[in-house]
Formats: C-alpha cells, structure tokens, sequence
C-alpha cells in the first residue's frame, strides 16, 4: 500500500493553498495517497481542529502520517513537532491542536508536571514520542 498523509486545515477551498500543499508533498513522493479531512476548519480554530482530527485519525491505516495547519499564531516562532503513537504519526504546530491525541496516550495514572510557562508535561507511553522539527531543511 502506499504511504497515506491526510490534511487538516483551515485554509479553506477557494485558493491555492491546498494545491500547493499538495504538490509540496507530491513533489517529495510521488508514490503517496493523500486524503482531505478538512479544509473547512474555522479560521484559527485550534479546538475544532483537535476535535475533528482525534475523532477521525483511528479510521486511518497504521503508519498514516496527519498533517494539522491550523495555527493563530502561523509565521511565528511556535514550534512544529511530531507525535509518533503506536498507530501513527501527527505533523502540527505546537499550539494545543493535538493535545486530544496526547489525553488518548496517557494512562489514566500518569504523573503530570508543571513546567515554567504553566503548561503540563506528561509522560508519553511506552513507543510514543514527539520531537519538534528544527532543522529549516525540511521547512517550506
């Protein structure tokens, strides 16, 4: 089967932007499927967003890669990161948009942190990671 990338966004249809995400992707593999969640998400609403990405990600195939752009602060210094999970991987800024994601990972005893910024910190399973991605090679 080949690689499966779905798109969650917020940049709507009536412009190029979704077309040049795609050929960015296509441009890097042309081998790869990829399927439209949405593009219909409220502009910069990072809770619709997480929502609808946590309830449709299961029905993907394992190894599915989700891209989430829906991000307020777009053209900031936030932080892009990927979440890899038993089942797949998740592209997002770090803004709160996957933290659905991250409440399905955590064991209902799992220890939580405060960090300075007043955010929680919690240990992700056994397999799970999330990196942030720094290197501007695979900035476009």
């Amino acid at each position: 089967m080949a690689p499966l990338i779905t798109l969650t966004t917020d940049f709507g249809n009536s412009d190029a932007y979704v077309a040049s995400m795609k050929g960015v992707i296509l441009s890097i593999n042309p081998q790869v499927s990829i399927v439209d969640i949405s593009h219909a998400i409220e502009p910069q609403n990072i809770l619709q967003a997480a929502y609808i990405i946590s309830t449709t990600h299961s029905y993907f195939p394992r190894g599915t890669v989700h891209v989430v752009v829906v991000d307020p602060g777009v053209g900031s210094q936030r932080k892009l990161v990927i979440l890899k999970t038993h089942s797949a991987f998740f592209l997002a800024p770090d803004n709160g948009v996957l933290s659905y994601i991250i409440q399905e990972l955590k064991p209902a005893s799992s220890p939580t942190t405060d960090s300075a910024a007043g955010l929680q910190q919690i240990q992700l399973p056994k397999g799970a990671a999330a990196v942030a991605i720094t290197n501007q090679r695979y900035w476009r």
